[in-house]
């Protein structure tokens, strides 16, 4: 489409005929016998662009000759003046009376617009006048000379002050003067331009203009004479002199307007009391037309003779076809787009002229071409829009298709391609519309009435619609039409194409058809859901008289009714064959195609129930490799409805109005689903869609009791939070108007609820983690109401037989119900676990796992150590803290000073004086030194006892209010905790940095130096905490290392280093070297008498030496084990 040109369009660019241009005025009418001074009007017309066909009553009359008297007398016919022609319509044209002219003293000439056309003459440019003020007479005509010989005209004005006779009776009448005017040129040259009588009277000053035309080659300079022939009256009586007043030089304008229709039109001013309308019927500028054209001189239609080969005339002619005028315009480089014919497809506006020139009903009983473009363009307009309102005239779309502009008509046409579900991107076309209370039911369609030479309406009705939605109108302007019918066609079109052509389709292909297709183009759609059925699909492969198809058990494939096929054909056309048979997925043609389809190529089934519906394409705009389509739904009865109102036929394109079948397969399943994070039981409701319904109403009821109703676009339904009981279940299809199935489809199910039980646990087994922990492991559950909501309980029995029960075995945790896991003691005994639901349901039976310990392996106790077993005991540095030998404990100090004391026998107790103190530490006497770093398992031995010291009522100190309890025989705001910080360095250095205290928990702490500490701490003065057993025991495990794989010793000793170094006791602890790691030595192929030494084991290796029999070095392969306690770094 040709955008953002601007056509040069000048006032008057003239398609077709007839146009009026102009003012508003009216005659004036003068006394008899009275004389006034006269004025003309000049007016140049510019009728448009050239070159054009002219004078319409002379091109209807076929006068061809311009410049002849006839052709002037027609075109007379054409000038209106305040709306009324010059020459009147019935006045002959050779020789028309002066009664016949409406108009008196009109001077017309014009031109058609060629470019070498000559200029008007009398058209003033330049004026120059000069006084004269001398009397004529006989005896001295008075005579004046032009010297310019630019001058083309002298306008000679005369003045007469009184022109009158007085009668012998008194009457004034008026007298004959008579006027000569001579041109003489330099050369002697003389010629009479004026000879006139003026008749009249006049008592005032009356001014009379004459015109003397100065020949092209007059002999300058040249003199104009004024002169009478008669001599002045001298009488009273008689008053007959005049003077030359002035004369004018006229220089004409000489402009010839080359490619320009204009005319002059000089007339009488006094016959108007204003500038008048001027309205000039005209047939517009010449286009080309093609070589077989004719043009029908009365309606500017054209016919065809013969083949169009795609040539034209040589010489342009008139025409009111829209086709070729439209092309004038994209082609025409002066005055329309400029467009190369090269890249205009000729023959898409030759098919577009001979569907315009085709004869229709004018709706008056006679006929006219189809659409005539009859239009004045007066004004600058942007060719896009210029060209779509040309396009309008006559329904065509204008777009660019491989290069070239071209039109698509919207005229009868057979679809050239179609598309289906599987054709499509994600099988999906999408409709919209517009609601039918908002469409027109009145169109006022305006025209201009060429009778009337001013723009009528024609109102056309659609009297059913009306009736239903009211009068809704809208007015529009038919452009460039001045037909009654042909505007009566608009409005029935603009009308049908609102009621019935709205809707639009649009959706998404690939490049294989959407490089085929092209805006206006005619497209039919099989829809599955639009239809309510499969008709079409993808050939899977075929002959000419054999089709097989794709997906037949979701096709409905019916070979009766007028079946027919429709496919694509490998050069993209379409081709439709009636179908003779149809066996499985075979479809059989009646007569063979004209080409064999490609495999995967579209097909489409249709019959006399159900046809595919047909579209004309709007746009196609690609993107990306794939094209987006909107197409207009396309009824192909228009066109005899809108030019004649022939009623429309039933057109049957879907089955959904059909009464339905009952839906089959109706099953349901219940299960427990998620909701909102609850377990909510569900019945699932799923039966067989039914081709063209979209909805069903399921009605169902629980235990006989009340009927419950719902409508559904699916084929599933889910009845929630079921119970223990039976449902009765009823499915009807709905079809698209509502109308249910007349039988529905029926089930009755037995249903649970919540009630069941949860199932057993599956696969529980055991996973080690350590020496004191192992991992239950087991599969989740598989019920929504045991992981949302529910619980796994583990329990222990001590039986190692495998028949520990459930409701004998003790509590060891109850777990969220998603687990599927948990970290529990390495204890002997049999673990079991259950799943509960969210309602409290238990699994019947026991998922079990059994440990049986084995007998343990030795581990090395390094050190027991016990804070209360030292003598004295608790020798370690205390803070706020003491050894009470009376509770043989720990205890918090008081908080008092002895020298505080005033009355030493009202005290009960002189340790504990002022109250217990809030918090003390003791340090252990001896730091634990393992002589290097080691992984330590460790275990406390701590026990402590809250008390109050004494635990009398009177002894009581602070306000009973404070007092937590008030019988004294418990105290809890007391505590005791025991802490440990580990080093890597020698902690006897004195240089050692130590980790900060952290609670002593029973495990494996790794570390050279151990340091431990017990904080006391008491919230009430009047609570003490006793801590009696006070220790750990320190152990190493017993481990084992050994060569992963063989190693050669050599001809020699061989030294063996171990990864991680054996704890072998330290001066300090069990004593150094007591606890050597043993070594075990694995020899490779040893002779008669061969043999080995192992010497220097320490914690950190050993050597080993082979020998033969006689002591000598040997090299062997060996692997060694040593097993001993602990892991150092």
């Amino acid at each position: 489409m040709v955008r953002n040109i601007r056509s040069r369009i000048g006032s008057g660019k003239l398609k077709g005929y007839e146009t009026n241009i102009g003012f508003i005025g009216r005659t004036n009418k003068k006394l008899k016998n009275s004389l006034s001074s006269t004025q003309h009007s000049t007016i140049i017309e510019v009728l448009g662009e050239g070159t054009i066909e002219g004078s319409a009553t002379a091109s209807k009359n076929n006068i061809t000759n311009i410049n002849s008297t006839q052709y002037k007398n027609a075109f007379l016919k054409d000038v209106h003046l305040a709306g009324t022609p010059v020459l009147q319509a019935s006045a002959s044209n050779s020789n028309p009376s002066s009664s016949d002219f409406n108009f008196q003293d009109i001077d017309f000439d014009f031109r058609l617009g060629t470019n070498n056309q000559s200029h008007i003459g009398g058209i003033k440019s330049i004026e120059r006048e000069t006084s004269v003020g001398v009397q004529v007479t006989k005896l001295n005509p008075p005579t004046r000379t032009i010297t310019d010989t630019d001058v083309d005209a002298v306008r000679v004005t005369l003045v007469f002050p009184i022109l009158q006779k007085i009668e012998d009776s008194g009457d004034i009448v008026g007298l004959p003067v008579d006027i000569d005017i001579d041109l003489i040129q330099n050369n002697g040259t003389t010629t009479r331009e004026v000879s006139q009588t003026v008749v009249g009277k006049t008592r005032s000053a009356y001014f009379r203009d004459f015109i003397v035309n100065i020949p092209s080659n007059a002999s300058f300079p040249v003199s104009i004479r004024v002169s009478r022939p008669d001599l002045t009256s001298t009488s009273d009586k008689f008053i007959d002199s005049y003077s030359w007043s002035s004369f004018t030089e006229i220089i004409h304008e000489k402009n010839r307007y080359p490619n320009v229709a204009h005319l002059k039109l000089r007339f009488d001013a006094q016959q108007f009391s204003s500038i008048p309308a001027r309205m000039f019927r005209i047939r517009g500028i010449k286009v080309k037309v093609p070589h077989n054209a004719t043009v029908n001189k009365t309606t500017g239609a054209i016919t065809y003779s013969g083949v169009f080969n795609g040539t034209f005339k040589g010489s342009k002619e008139w025409t009111s076809d829209p086709a070729w005028i439209l092309y004038d315009l994209l082609t025409n480089d002066r005055y329309g787009a400029g467009l190369s014919e090269s890249t205009i497809d000729q023959f898409a506006f030759f098919s577009a002229s001979v569907y315009n020139s085709t004869l229709v009903n004018d709706g008056l009983g006679g006929l006219e071409p189809r659409f005539s473009c009859n239009v004045n363009i007066n004004n600058t307009n942007e060719a896009y829009d210029l060209i779509n309102d040309l396009c309008a005239v006559m329904h065509v779309q204008p777009f660019y298709s491989a290069g070239s502009v071209t039109i698509s008509q919207d005229r009868p046409s057979d679809p050239v391609y179609q598309f289906t579900n599987a054709s499509v991107v994600d099988g999906d076309f999408t409709y919209s519309g517009t609601s039918s209370k908002t469409r027109h039911t009145v169109i006022n369609v305006g025209y201009f009435d060429m009778e009337t030479q001013d723009l009528d309406y024609e109102t056309v009705e659609d009297i059913p619609n009306i009736a239903k939605y009211g009068s809704i109108v809208k007015t529009i302007k038919s452009f460039a039409c001045t037909s009654r019918g042909q505007a009566a066609r608009m409005g029935r079109w603009f009308l049908f194409n609102e009621q019935r052509t709205n809707e639009v389709c649009t959706f998404v292909i690939s490049a294989e058809a959407g490089v085929l297709i092209r805006p206006g183009q005619v497209i039919q759609i099989s829809d599955r859901v639009k239809a309510g059925l499969r008709r079409g699909g993808r050939v899977k492969t075929a002959t000419t008289t054999a089709i097989v198809v794709d997906d037949s058990a979701n096709t409905d494939l019916d070979a009766t009714n007028n079946a027919k096929l429709s496919v694509i054909l490998p050069d993209g056309t379409l081709e439709t064959k009636n179908i003779s048979s149809i066996v499985g997925t075979t479809v059989n043609l009646s007569s063979p195609l004209s080409q064999t389809p490609n495999p995967n190529t579209v097909w489409i089934l249709e019959n006399d129930t159900t046809l595919p519906t047909t579209w004309r394409i709007i746009s196609v705009t690609e993107d990306k490799g794939v094209y987006s389509v909107s197409a207009l739904i396309h009824i192909p009865a228009k066109y005899a409805f809108v030019e004649d109102g022939t009623a429309l036929p039933v057109r049957k394109i879907s089955t959904l109005t059909d009464i339905k079948p009952a839906p089959s397969n109706l099953s349901a399943v219940e299960s427990i689903v998620l909701i909102n994070n609850k377990a909510v039981s569900k019945l699932s409701i799923d039966w067989q869609s039914v081709q063209g319904v979209d909805s069903y109403n399921i009605q169902y009821r629980f235990s006989n009791g009340s009927i419950e109703t719902f409508n559904v676009t699916s084929s599933d339904y889910e009845i929630l939070n079921t119970g223990l009981g039976t449902y009765e279940i009823e499915v009807f299809s709905i079809n698209a108007i509502n109308v249910p199935s007349k039988q529905p489809a029926s089930l009755t199910v037995n249903t649970v609820g919540k009630t069941a039980i949860p199932a057993n646990v599956q696969n529980l087994r055991i996973e080690p983690v350590n020496n004191k922990l192992v991992r239950l492991r087991w599969d989740a559950s598989t019920e929504t109401d045991v992981l949302h909501g529910g619980f796994c309980k583990i329990r222990h029995s001590s039986k190692t037989d495998g028949t520990g029960e459930f409701a004998k075995a003790v509590d060891i945790d109850k777990i969220p119900g998603n687990s599927t896991d948990i970290v529990v003691p390495y204890i002997e005994g049999e673990y079991l676990v259950r799943f509960i639901d969210d309602g409290g349901r238990i699994s019947n039976g026991s998922a079990s796992v059994v440990i049986d310990l084995p007998d343990p392996q030795p581990a090395l106790i390094v050190q027991t150590r016990r804070e209360d077993q030292d003598s004295p005991k608790f020798q370690g540095v205390k803070t706020n803290v003491a050894f009470d030998a009376i509770t043989n404990s720990l205890n918090l100090i008081g908080a008092g000073n002895f020298d505080s004391i005033t009355d030493l026998d009202n005290i009960a107790s002189l340790d504990d004086f002022g109250g217990i103190a809030s918090s003390g530490t003791y340090d252990f006497n001896e730091v634990l030194d393992l002589g290097a770093v080691f992984s330590l398992d460790l275990k406390h031995h701590f026990f402590t006892e809250g008390f109050y010291p004494n635990d009398l009522f009177d002894s009581r100190s602070g306000l009973v209010d404070t007092w937590q309890d008030f019988d004294g025989t418990t105290a809890i705001d007391v505590n005791a905790e025991l802490l440990v910080r580990v080093t890597q360095d020698d902690p006897s250095s004195g240089s050692a940095t130590f980790t900060a205290f952290q609670t002593f928990v029973n495990g494996i702490y790794k570390g050279r130096g151990f340091q431990f500490r017990s904080n006391l701490t008491s919230n009430d003065p009047s609570q003490d905490i006793k801590v009696s057993q006070l220790g750990y025991t320190a152990t190493l495990q017993r481990r084992t290392e050994q060569s992963a794989t063989a190693i050669s010793s050599g001809a020699g000793a061989k030294n063996i280093t171990f990864s991680h170094p054996f704890f072998v006791g330290t001066s300090a602890l069990l004593g150094a070297n007591s606890n050597l790691p043993s070594i075990g030595i694995t020899a490779q192929n040893l002779g008669s008498g061969e043999h080995f030494e192992i010497t220097n084991v320490s914690g950190t290796g050993f050597t080993v030496h082979f020998k033969n029999s006689s002591n000598a070095s040997i090299s062997r392969n060996f692997n060694f084990t040593a097993v001993g306690f602990g892991k150092g770094n």
